[in-house]
């Protein structure tokens, strides 16, 4: 039985929300996303494609070459997957995951950003991670939960002096 797209984002999505790191390089992270992407896609039992070739063609003058994606994946009850990674908005990105996607691949653009991340026409599907930037080093920490405060009524209690 075949994932839905929705469903298969929605599992990426999640997989992805708990990946969490500490001033890496732009490229550490994207290496972080990317293996990732390949550990959830073998999980399901997968083949999982680093830098496969893509339907897309380079623009001239290396038209007569292939462009490639960041991970494709076969799926023996559904479509195939393929997935960039940026950390940047391309157009060129966009591009090829439309051919993609008109191929009748589903076509994922994960990205990763301090900014805002727009999202991509349809049939594109976007899972968005927010990070933090410094220095040119890049952070995700993990979401906490807003601490519980004490059930204990301090209605007349009196704070001692520090001093």
């Amino acid at each position: 039985m075949e994932q839905t797209a929705d469903a298969l984002v929605a599992s990426l999505e999640q997989r992805l929300a708990a990946l969490t790191f500490a001033e890496r390089s732009a490229d550490e992270v994207t290496q972080l996303v990317l293996e990732e992407i390949v550990a959830w896609g073998r999980e399901r039992g997968w083949r999982v494609y680093r830098r496969a070739a893509s339907v897309a063609k380079l623009p001239p003058p290396m038209d007569k070459q292939h462009s490639y994606v960041d991970v494709a994946l076969a799926r023996p009850d559904g479509r195939p997957v393929v997935i960039e990674i940026d950390h940047t908005d391309r157009r060129r990105t966009v591009d090829k995951l439309l051919e993609e996607a008109a191929a009748g691949r589903i076509a994922v653009w994960v990205r990763w950003s301090g900014r805002a991340i727009a999202e991509p026409p349809a049939p594109v599907r976007l899972v968005a991670l927010s990070v933090t930037s410094s220095r040119g080093l890049h952070s995700r920490r993990p979401e906490l939960p807003v601490p519980s405060h004490s059930a204990t009524d301090l209605g007349d209690a009196e704070q001692a002096d520090l001093f």
